[in-house]
C-alpha cells in the first residue's frame, strides 16, 4: 500500500475536527486496501490500477466532509486600503535610434579595409570602411567610353557631319564658292564683248552655263551640312547620348559607394563583416546611430488605447541590465490599429535619453506607461473586484459570512482597484481555497485566522 505522510499535531478544536475527519478518510483507504488483497482482484496490472484510484477518492472524499462540515468554505481575503495608487499599461517595445546610418552593399564584393571597430564614436564624413572597386572602376570606364561615342555622334548630327567631314565640306565649299565668283567675272567679261563684238554668242552662252554650274556645287555643299541626317537621326542619337550619360552616373555613384562614411555623427553598433568578407547587394556593412536619445516603438492593444495621451511618462526595462529604468515621454499616440502577430495594437513612439548609451538599437524592452496617479485612495486587490452585469461588487466578510456589497472602481494597476463605497480596513473575500463559486450569504473561515 502507498505511504501516506504522517499528520501534523491538532492544535486548535477545528484542527481537532480535520484531524478525525482525514484519519477517517485514511481508514477508508486502508480498508479498501486490504478488501482488495484478501478478494484477491486482479492479477498484477488490474490491482496497480484500480488501488490507487480508490485511495484518491477516498482522500477527495474526506477533503470535501473538511470543506463542507456544517457548511463551512475556507477563503483568502483582504483588507481595503488606503494609499497611492499608479495606473500603468505594460507591454513591450523595440528601441530604435532616432539618427541612424546603416550602409549596405552595393554590388557583390569583398570588404577591402575596416578603420572602424563597433562601439567607437564616429564623426559626419568619417570613413568606416572600403570595398574592392576593380569591378566597379571596369565598369565606370566601359561607361565612359560608351558616352564619349555619343556625345561625338550628336554633335556630328548638330553639326552636320564629324570634325574631319566639316572641315573638308568647308574647303570644298571655300573652293566651290571661289569657281562661282570666278565663272561670274568671266560671265561679265564676255557680255562686255559680246557688245563690241570681240565675243560671239555661243562663248557667252558656255559662260553661263558654267555660272549655272558653280552655283548648283555651292548649293549642294551648304544643303549637305544642314541636310545629312533626319529628324529621326537626330531623336535616335539624342536618346543613345542621354541613355549613354545616365549609364556612366550610375557607375560612379556606384563607384562612390565604395567608400563607406558615416551620414551622422554617433557610436558604431553594428559591423558584421570583417575584412576579407564577400558581401552580396544588400547586405549590411556597418551601422551608426547617435544614441544619446533614443525612441521606443511600443505595441498596445487595441482596450487600453483609450488611456494613452502624448506626454505621459514612460518606464523603460531590458532584461539584460536588471534594476535599471529609464524614463521617457510618449511623444505620438496610435492613429491606426494593425494586426501583430494574434493581438490587435496601436504603436506609439517614446523618447528615452540614454546619455550612457546603454539601450542598443534593435533590442527588446519591456515598457510601462503611466497613465494615471493619485494618492490618498481607497484601494481593494484585482482579485476581490467581480460584475453583474454593468454592477461591480466586492464580498465584504463579516461575522462568518460573506455579503455582496456594490462598489464602484477608479483607476486600476496590476494588482489593485481604486473603490468608493466600503471603508477603510474592511475585510473582503478574493476566493475559496478549494476552488468553490463564493455566494452571497455563504458561511465562510478565512485561512490563517
Amino acid at each position: 500500500m502507498p505511504k501516506i505522510a504522517p499528520f501534523e499535531p491538532a492544535t486548535t478544536p477545528d484542527q481537532t475536527e480535520q484531524y478525525a475527519i482525514l484519519k477517517n478518510s485514511r481508514r477508508m483507504a486502508a480498508t479498501s486496501h486490504n478488501h482488495l488483497n484478501g478478494n484477491g482482484i486482479g492479477h498484477g496490472g488490474r490491482r496497480s490500477m484500480l488501488v490507487p484510484g480508490i485511495l484518491l477518492l477516498a482522500v477527495i472524499v474526506g477533503a470535501t466532509m473538511l470543506v463542507t462540515r456544517k457548511g463551512t468554505s475556507s477563503i483568502r481575503a483582504d483588507r481595503v486600503q488606503r494609499g497611492s495608487l499608479t495606473a500603468t499599461i505594460s507591454t513591450n517595445g523595440k528601441v530604435e535610434p532616432v539618427a541612424d546610418f546603416q550602409a549596405h552593399a552595393p554590388i557583390s564584393t569583398t570588404v577591402q579595409k575596416i578603420y572602424v571597430k563597433a562601439g567607437d564614436h564616429v564623426k559626419k564624413g568619417q570613413i568606416l570602411l572600403t570595398l574592392d572597386d576593380a569591378s566597379v572602376r571596369a565598369q565606370s570606364a566601359r561607361a565612359f567610353a560608351q558616352l564619349k561615342t555619343a556625345q561625338a555622334e550628336q554633335a556630328a548630327v548638330q553639326n552636320g557631319g564629324s570634325r574631319e567631314e566639316v572641315i573638308n565640306r568647308q574647303s570644298q565649299l571655300v573652293k566651290a564658292q571661289a569657281d562661282r565668283d570666278a565663272a561670274q567675272r568671266n560671265l561679265a567679261a564676255l557680255q562686255k564683248l559680246l557688245q563690241s563684238g570681240a565675243a560671239s554668242p555661243a562663248e557667252v552662252q558656255a559662260a553661263e552655263n558654267q555660272l549655272r554650274v558653280s552655283e548648283a556645287a555651292v548649293s549642294s555643299l551648304q544643303q549637305t551640312g544642314t541636310q545629312r541626317y533626319s529628324p529621326q537621326d537626330a531623336t535616335r542619337v539624342q536618346a543613345s547620348e542621354k541613355e549613354a550619360q545616365a549609364t556612366y552616373d550610375a557607375a560612379q555613384a556606384t563607384l562612390g559607394q565604395t567608400n563607406i562614411r558615416s551620414d551622422v555623427e554617433g557610436t558604431v553598433y553594428s559591423l558584421p563583416v570583417r575584412e576579407g568578407t564577400f558581401v552580396n547587394p544588400g547586405d549590411l556593412l556597418v551601422g551608426v546611430a547617435e544614441l544619446k536619445t533614443i525612441e521606443v516603438r511600443a505595441f498596445i492593444d487595441e482596450p487600453d488605447l483609450g488611456r494613452l495621451s502624448q506626454g505621459e511618462q514612460v518606464n523603460v526595462s531590458w532584461d539584460a541590465l536588471p534594476g535599471r529604468t529609464w524614463t521617457g515621454t510618449v511623444t505620438r499616440v496610435p492613429s491606426t490599429v494593425v494586426t501583430r502577430g494574434t493581438r490587435m495594437v496601436g504603436e506609439i513612439l517614446v523618447n528615452v535619453p540614454n546619455d550612457d548609451g546603454k539601450l542598443l538599437p534593435n533590442i527588446n524592452v519591456t515598457v510601462s506607461i503611466i497613465t494615471a496617479q493619485k494618492n490618498d485612495v481607497i484601494t481593494v486587490p484585482r482579485e476581490a473586484v467581480r460584475q453583474d452585469g454593468g454592477d461591480k461588487y466586492v464580498y465584504v466578510v463579516a461575522d462568518g459570512h460573506i455579503k455582496r456589497q456594490n462598489i464602484q472602481t477608479g483607476i486600476s494597476n496590476l494588482t489593485r482597484v481604486e473603490i468608493s463605497g466600503l471603508p477603510e480596513k474592511t475585510l473582503v473575500a478574493l476566493n475559496s481555497l478549494n476552488m468553490q463559486p463564493l455566494q452571497d450569504g455563504m458561511k465562510v473561515k478565512v485561512a490563517g485566522q
